[in-house]
Parts: C-alpha cells; sequence; structure tokens
C-alpha cells in the first residue's frame, strides 16, 4: 500500500494546495518554499517510488511559472512529464500524491482526464513545443489572452519532432515561450551534435571574453570619428551575431534568452514577468541538475532516474528479498547480443536514447565502435539501421514497443520494403506497469502484421529470446522480437544458441477439450493455469506459437483439427493481434473451432503493477483458468 506522507503544518508547503495559494507567498519566501518542495519529493518517492532525479531538478522552475502565470487559464505544457511532480503537488494534488503512479491513483504523468492544470497529455518525447504552437495559434484565433509555455529537456530537444515545432513555431511567429530545461541529461547522458552545442554556451567564457574585448575596442576609438565608431559598431554586431550563444533558435525564428540559473528563484520570477508581456516566439535556457539538493542523485544521474524504493538518509536502494531471481528480458537481451557480436562482426547494436533501459549499455562499454545510442530519435534510429544494413550488416535495433509507434513510416518505407536485415527488438512489450497508458506495448504485434516481408516473434522465456535473437539474426529480411518489461523464469538461461525457423511453434503440452494458443511470456500463465486445472481434472492442451507472422499452419491444423475450442492469450491488444491472425487463419482454412480471445481490450489501460493490469484484463493464470472452466461448462471450486 502507498504510504501517505504528512505535511509539517507549519511549514510554507502546508498553506500551498493550488497556484494561488502558492501566489500569497512573499517572494523572499520561496527559496524555503522551494526547499520543502524539494524535501516532500524526496520523502514520498523514497517510500513510494517513481521518477526522482527529473523533478528534483525543476523545483525552482516549478515554483516560478506557477507563481508568475496564471494556471491553469495560463498554459502549461510539460515534455514526457518526468519532471512533472512538483507541479502534480502544486495543482491540488499533494494530499493524494502518495498514490503516485500506484493501481487506480495518480497517474506519473500529465493527463488531461486528471487536472485542468494538465493541458496536454504527455508520455512520449519531444512534444510539448508541437502542442503549445498549437494552443498559441489556436489562442491568437480565438482572441484570448492566455499565455501559453513550454517546458522542454535537452534530451527532448534531440527528437526531431521539436525542431519542426520550433521551425513551424518560429515561422508563425506564435506567442510562445520554451523553457529549456538544460541538464545534459535525458535517464542517460545526451548524447549528439547539439548536447556540444548547449555544453558550449553553458560551460565556454569564450563569448562574454569576446564581448568584452570588443567593447574595450570599441573604448580604444571614441575619439576616432563618428564614421569609424559606426564601421567598428557594424563589426562588433556581426560578430557577435555569428558567435553569440543562442544563434541556432535566433535562426528558427525564436529570441533567445539567457543561459540562466535554472535553481535561483527570484531570478526566475522576474525573468518570467518581464517574458510573460514580450510577444513572439521566445526561448529561455536554464541551466539546471538533475537530482538537485540530493547528492547521491546529482553525482550517478542515471542511477537515481527512477531508482524504486530507497532509504532517503542513507541512500541505500532496497532491494526485494528472497533468494536468486531469473534476469530480466531485457539483460537477456544485453548480454546475448554481445555473444552474438562476438562470433559474428556483421551485427551492430543501436537504441534510441535508452541504453541503460534496454541494456545495451553492456554492448556499448564492451564494443563501442560497433553499439549506438543516437539520442531520442526513433525515425533516426530505424532509418539509420537500414542504412547500415545496405552495407552487409545486421543492425539490432532496439525500442520499446510504445516508443516504435513513432518510426513506423520507417519500418515499411525504409526497412520493409526494401527488405532489409534490420532486428527490432521490442523491449517493454505488453503492460509496462506503473508508466500507464503511454508506455504500454499494446499494439507492436498488431501494427506489424499487416507489413509485408516482417517476421513477428515472442519468446516465452530467456531461452527462447537468446534463440529468437540467433534465428533473426541469419534472417534475410526485416525480424522482430517483443519482450516484456522485468524478470523471465529461468535462472538457468545461458543455453547454447539454436535455430528456430521462422513460423515454427510448439506444443508445450498435450491436452483434451480445449487448446490454449499463447504467444510470448504469458505462455507461462498458461502453464500456471494448467497447474490448477490438472487438479480438477480439466486437461487443456498448450501450444506456445513464437510467431505471430508467419503463424505455424501445421500446428494450427493440428489445433483445429482436435480442438473445438480454443484460446488464444496475448499480452498486446485483441483488436488486430495474435488471436485475430489466428482467428483470419481459420477462417481462410476452412474451420470452425470457438475461439475465446484473451488480451488487452480495445480501450487504454491505465497504470499499476503488471499483475495487477494482466488480472484486470482477464488474462492471467487465474483469468485463462476461469475461461477454460467457462468453455468446459464447469464452475470453480469454492
Amino acid at each position: 500500500m502507498p504510504q501517505y506522507i504528512p505535511v509539517d503544518p507549519q511549514s510554507l508547503l502546508s498553506s500551498v494546495l493550488t497556484p494561488e495559494d502558492l501566489k500569497k507567498l512573499k517572494p523572499e519566501q520561496l527559496y524555503d518554499f522551494c526547499k520543502e518542495l524539494r524535501e516532500y519529493i524526496i520523502s514520498t518517492v523514497s517510500v513510494n517510488g517513481g521518477h526522482f532525479g527529473a523533478s528534483l531538478g525543476v523545483v525552482e522552475l516549478t515554483t516560478a511559472l506557477h507563481y508568475v502565470y496564471n494556471t491553469p487559464h495560463d498554459q502549461l505544457v510539460w515534455d514526457v512529464g518526468h519532471q512533472a511532480y512538483g507541479h502534480k503537488i502544486l495543482t491540488g494534488r499533494r494530499e493524494a500524491f502518495h498514490t503516485n503512479r500506484v493501481y487506480k491513483g495518480v497517474s506519473g504523468f500529465p493527463k488531461r482526464s486528471e487536472s485542468e492544470y494538465d493541458t496536454f497529455g504527455v508520455g512520449h518525447s519531444s512534444t510539448s513545443i508541437s502542442a503549445a504552437v498549437g494552443m498559441a495559434i489556436a489562442n491568437e484565433y480565438q482572441k484570448g489572452d492566455k499565455k501559453v509555455v513550454a517546458v522542454i529537456g535537452d534530451g527532448a530537444l534531440t527528437g526531431g519532432m521539436a525542431f519542426e515545432a520550433l521551425n513551424h513555431g518560429g515561422w508563425e511567429k506564435a506567442n510562445v515561450l520554451v523553457v529549456l530545461n538544460d541538464n545534459n541529461m535525458s535517464i542517460d547522458p545526451n548524447v549528439g551534435s547539439l548536447k556540444e552545442y548547449l555544453t558550449d554556451i553553458s560551460t565556454s567564457h569564450t563569448y562574454n571574453k569576446l564581448r568584452d574585448e570588443i567593447w574595450k575596442m570599441l573604448g580604444k576609438v571614441e575619439k576616432i570619428s563618428p564614421g569609424a565608431r559606426a564601421a567598428v559598431a557594424k563589426i562588433e554586431k556581426a560578430v557577435m551575431s555569428a558567435s553569440r550563444p543562442g544563434s541556432l533558435f535566433e535562426a528558427l525564428g525564436f529570441r533567445y534568452f539567457g543561459p540562466v540559473d535554472g535553481h535561483d528563484v527570484n531570478h526566475l520570477v522576474r525573468l518570467f514577468e518581464d517574458l510573460k508581456d514580450i510577444p513572439g516566439p521566445k526561448l529561455l535556457h536554464c541551466i539546471t541538475v538533475k537530482g538537485k539538493g540530493y547528492e547521491l542523485a546529482e553525482k550517478d544521474q542515471t542511477k537515481w532516474h527512477a531508482p524504486g524504493l530507497f532509504d532517503k538518509v542513507t541512500g541505500e536502494i532496497k532491494k526485494s528479498s528472497g533468494g536468486p531471481k531469473p534476469p530480466k528480458y531485457q539483460d537477456v537481451f544485453g548480454w546475448s547480443i554481445i555473444e552474438l557480436a562476438k562470433e559474428n562482426p556483421r551485427i551492430m547494436g543501436v537504441t534510441p536514447a535508452m541504453p541503460s533501459g534496454c541494456s545495451l549499455k553492456y554492448m556499448i562499454a564492451e564494443m563501442p565502435d560497433r553499439a549506438y545510442d543516437v539520442g531520442i530519435a526513433e525515425q533516426h534510429a530505424v532509418t539509420f539501421s537500414a542504412g547500415l544494413a545496405t552495407q552487409g550488416l545486421v543492425p539490432f535495433c532496439n525500442i520499446y514497443s510504445t516508443f516504435m509507434q513513432r518510426a513506423y513510416d520507417q519500418v515499411i518505407h525504409d526497412v520493409a520494403l526494401q527488405k532489409l536485415p534490420v532486428v527490432f527488438c521490442l523491449d517493454r512489450g505488453g503492460f509496462a506497469g506503473a508508466d500507464g497508458a503511454t508506455h504500454h506495448g499494446a499494439y507492436d504485434m498488431a501494427y506489424f502484421r499487416c507489413i509485408p516481408n516482417m517476421v513477428i516473434s515472442a519468446p516465452m522465456n530467456e531461452q527462447e529470446l537468446r534463440n529468437l535473437m540467433y534465428s533473426a539474426s541469419v534472417h534475410e529480411g526485416p525480424y522482430s522480437i517483443r519482450y516484456p518489461r522485468g524478470e523471465g523464469v529461468m535462472l538457468e538461461w545461458r543455453t547454447p544458441f539454436e535455430l528456430i525457423p521462422a513460423g515454427q511453434g510448439r506444443r508445450v503440452s498435450d491436452g483434451e477439450e480445449v487448446a490454449i494458443l499463447t504467444i510470448g511470456h504469458p505462455g507461462n500463465f498458461a502453464q500456471e493455469a494448467i497447474g490448477k486445472l490438472s487438479e480438477e481434472d480439466i486437461f487443456p492442451a498448450h501450444y506456445d506459437m513464437r510467431f505471430v507472422k508467419p503463424l505455424d499452419g501445421d500446428l494450427l491444423h493440428e489445433v483445429f483439427s482436435r480442438f473445438s475450442k480454443v484460446i488464444t492469450v496475448e499480452d498486446g491488444c485483441v483488436m488486430g493481434g495474435f488471436g485475430s491472425a489466428v482467428v483470419e487463419w481459420m477462417a481462410d482454412h476452412g474451420y470452425s473451432s470457438q475461439v475465446l480471445r484473451l488480451g488487452i481490450p480495445d480501450r487504454f489501460v491505465d497504470h499499476g503493477e503488471q499483475t495487477e493490469l494482466w488480472a484486470e484484463c482477464g488474462f492471467d493464470a487465474a483469468g485463462i483458468a476461469d475461461r477454460v472452466r467457462e468453455l468446459v461448462g464447469v464452475k470453480a471450486k469454492a
């Protein structure tokens, strides 16, 4: 159960439930208020879990924005939402904040249905500027007086969509303020030329030194004619225009301000007071520290992005008790790709800004010339991989299932159409857990099914993941392997690689009356259900299909010629997914068994632990057992 953290009744924070309450504080009180807000986030997340470092880094920004702007009338748009905890606490959700990311509790991300202060639902990166520009244009069209602010991190700014929005917003002269929260991090350290550009702005003294030297030179020519002074002034303007920070943003039509200290709350308040009255597109560059105010989080920002439960005094991250546990699927991928790459020099690794999340970090560390973090740029990751493949290489492009949606056209046009051997390893396939609807990998099997040349597979355990990775590495054409967030089921998982022909499933256990067909990890739920049902003298058969495309026709002929009742199980959408593929195959081949499809229903499912969501949607072990009982006409034992 989530643990409620009371607020000290003598604190400034205790008097602030909404931005209107915040505005009652005097400017000189804001420093202490930010200290209390930061401590409250630390205290709550330490015992309940959640994203940590990002929200600590924007406490002053959050406070200053709500102090100056008239939210929710003025529109404040957060990018991704990892940094929005302070925002939630200040906008009427402090008393419920302990339920953050808990089943039926407060969402971990801004969510329009949750609060009028959440002006735009977020979860995927780089969307805030586009949304803010749309809001600003709508406000102008409707002759409104709303101010619009987008808060975007330097990591999210590596996404191409952010530049598309800057380009359009500058051209339209949209009345929008973009606050660039620059901490040199996304989840992992940022990569790429933009990072270097922003770092140069924030750390180099060249600009200020050059400006001082030019002014000294101008002083020396004061006694020269006005024409000479004017000529020198023109030179100064040209040199400073070329060298000053923010010239990239100004080239896109945004007035650039900064860089400024993102932790000086009173200075930020004064800046926002000035900026809100300046019309047109503006960008304020704020330098912040991810994890600010918690020393360990400042020092190891990747580890403390979302550390789980921890002792806030000692910093010890709490580990679950018990004996040895199977590894996470992502780690099996991370270690297995290194094994494969040592055997096959053509194998490369690619990830869009998730080396820790997908465990490609191991390959990046051991084989830095063969593994690439391309930044938050899924579209580029796919077409970059396609480019590698044209030169005879075999790229393993590892993208979370939910983020794969962002590069769908590139998969079709740049990979599948050209039948290039790109291996898509889709992490977090199925329910992602506490991150909720924006992060569930519900749709990949459905949206990949209709793409010609695509192989779609999912392992039931770690051994199958390794074998599918090996099989994909020798396949001529695009190949996807999807696997879930979290642990597998095998302690002894490092087995020799074996080839699995594309489209070859397996019968796990024979039975009678009902056949259960599974894809991926839910096969383990089916095995658990079969164990329970055997105690009731009910013995369904179980087939681990392994592939959604191509389907194993031989196995399906066996199933539909023997069983009049069939259940399909998938941790994916039932609309167009694995079960739909089976039903289509059945119809195409003239069979007419009763088929019950279990999986993610045709609705967006909110956040919660994976076990809670599997149960809610009825395809955990208990749900499968109940459906089998229904089909055979037996009630569950009391």
